[in-house]
């Protein structure tokens, strides 16, 4: 678990490494570039937390997050090895470990994964924010928006249902 100057560039190079493998099996082509992690070590390293595992003291997996004012936001991801809930291990057990002993109040995983309710975490809202140049494509998108909202919030409610809390139960 390293956060600030204890990340050094031979952390992002693995980092890297594991981005672009998770990154080729999940969406094709990773979008972010190796500058990018320079650049966020030189402009925010105190604001970053990466979380490494290694076996046999080699490096496997890490998990990028950004330390908030109250919140860990985790948003990226990877591995060049797959071993059982590693993925579990690095992006959600330890983040909730540094947010519970940082005294930050919430853990913000990332959009999707109904896996995440048996961990912990709860379904809510994200919001993106989006500029379409094309008013044709605009209009459409914000057509299927509309559907999609309704659909969400109707998972939202669903996945609810299954979450490890109590309830409140009303007096």
């Amino acid at each position: 678990i390293l956060t600030g100057t204890e990340i050094k560039k031979d952390h992002w190079n693995h980092f890297w490494e594991f981005y672009q493998d998770t990154g080729n099996k999940k969406w094709g082509t990773p979008y972010l570039t190796r500058q990018f992690f320079d650049e966020i070590h030189e402009t925010m390293c105190s604001k970053i937390l990466l979380i490494l595992a290694r076996k046999q003291g080699k490096y496997i997996a890490g998990a990028l997050n950004f330390i908030g004012s109250d919140t860990l936001f985790g948003r990226y991801w990877g591995c060049i090895e797959d071993h059982k809930n590693l993925h579990f291990e690095v992006c959600y057990y330890r983040a909730i470990d540094f947010a519970i002993n940082n005294k930050l109040k919430k853990v913000e995983a990332g959009a999707q994964g109904a896996h995440k309710i048996s961990r912990g975490y709860q379904p809510s809202k994200t919001f993106s924010a989006h500029w379409i140049k094309d008013i044709d494509f605009f209009e459409a998108i914000s057509n299927y928006l509309k559907d999609e909202r309704v659909y969400i919030q109707e998972n939202i409610e669903k996945l609810n249902e299954y979450i490890p809390f109590k309830k409140n139960m009303e007096k």
